[in-house]
């Protein structure tokens, strides 16, 4: 009997504590609404993240969105969620749709690059908007886009000028990579919202969208959707210019998702993957999307390894 009942206490001791991992799991990290399209920031010790707003109803499949939210953590794991600091709206040359956007700090300003469908201009559009704080409000700071479908010629599609990124180079130098099917890039003017010379292409393996700059070291990396359904790949420069060499798959295909969009920080002496896959249920798919969280690390000679896509998410940062 009394085997018996140290059986029962172990498994009833094992089962609560099943219970307590599963209801500290982390991803998705957000749960009371779909977002997609994660970026991020570290700014005075504290993680912006930034994403746009899933609103597909249930019984429609395709992309229906319309503002940009952000949320911020002081550990990667409890986020707080601020007022909505921009809306397709705000931009008066804008017809619709929130895709795909980044925030990046310059000189005290934040800085926000938006793709929208652009009112007049057939096709996708990128547009910046600015704010003196990094949870706004921000305002259009240009007054029309930065860059329009006709501006580029390298695909006749009219959705490739989406997905913009920024790097800003050690020697205060923006540039700003984006695209679909083909990947671009080109240098920014100190202002920020102005191109500095011609715009450039990436010839990258599989390239679909998504791209994501960041550095670890010596070494620059260029992430970005890979085929469709989209995986993550990744090249490495020793240059923001490249040449790129391509290194191979970074992240496997998101679960329940068919697009893969990644930003890449570093914060507390680690490494963080953030992205976006349909894991909320019972709803949760291609286009009702949610952002979650999963450490990257590197090999010795600077490669990375494969991300561990986990239900757990990360621990706290310290």
């Amino acid at each position: 009997m009394k085997r018996n009942h140290l059986l029962l206490l172990f498994f009833t001791l094992s089962s609560i504590v099943l219970l307590q991992q599963k209801a500290e799991a982390q991803n998705p990290i957000i749960t009371d609404k779909y977002t997609a399209d994660p970026a991020a920031m570290v700014y005075n010790d504290t993680v912006y993240l930034y994403a746009g707003l899933d609103e597909c109803p249930t019984e429609r499949n395709f992309y229906e969105m319309h503002e940009w939210l952000v949320y911020s953590s002081t550990d990667m794991v409890n986020w707080t969620e601020h007022p909505v600091p921009l809306k397709v709206s705000d931009f008066k040359w804008a017809a619709d749709d929130a895709w795909a956007a980044q925030v990046i700090e310059k000189g005290g300003k934040f800085y926000w690059y938006i793709t929208t469908t652009h009112a007049t201009i057939h096709g996708k559009a990128i547009g910046v908007a600015v704010s003196d704080s990094p949870i706004g409000p921000f305002k259009d700071a240009l007054g029309k886009a930065l860059i329009t479908n006709d501006m580029t010629t390298e695909t006749p599609i009219s959705w490739d000028d989406i997905d913009p990124t920024v790097w800003i180079d050690d020697n205060r130098q923006a540039y700003l990579y984006w695209g679909n099917t083909k990947c671009y890039w080109a240098k920014l003017k100190d202002n920020m919202i102005e191109l500095d010379g011609p715009i450039h292409t990436v010839d990258l393996p599989n390239y679909t969208e998504a791209p994501w700059i960041h550095k670890h070291g010596d070494n620059y990396y260029l992430s970005y959707a890979y085929q469709f359904p989209e995986k993550t790949a990744y090249a490495m420069s020793k240059s923001i210019e490249g040449p790129w060499e391509f290194k191979g798959i970074l992240n496997e295909l998101a679960g329940n998702c068919n697009t893969n969009h990644q930003a890449i920080i570093d914060y507390k002496g680690k490494t963080y993957f953030i992205y976006h896959n349909g894991g909320i249920q019972p709803n949760g798919q291609s286009f009702r999307r949610s952002v979650c969280i999963d450490e990257l690390h590197y090999n010795a000679d600077g490669t990375i390894k494969r991300i561990i896509m986990t239900s757990e998410g990360v621990q706290p940062a310290q």
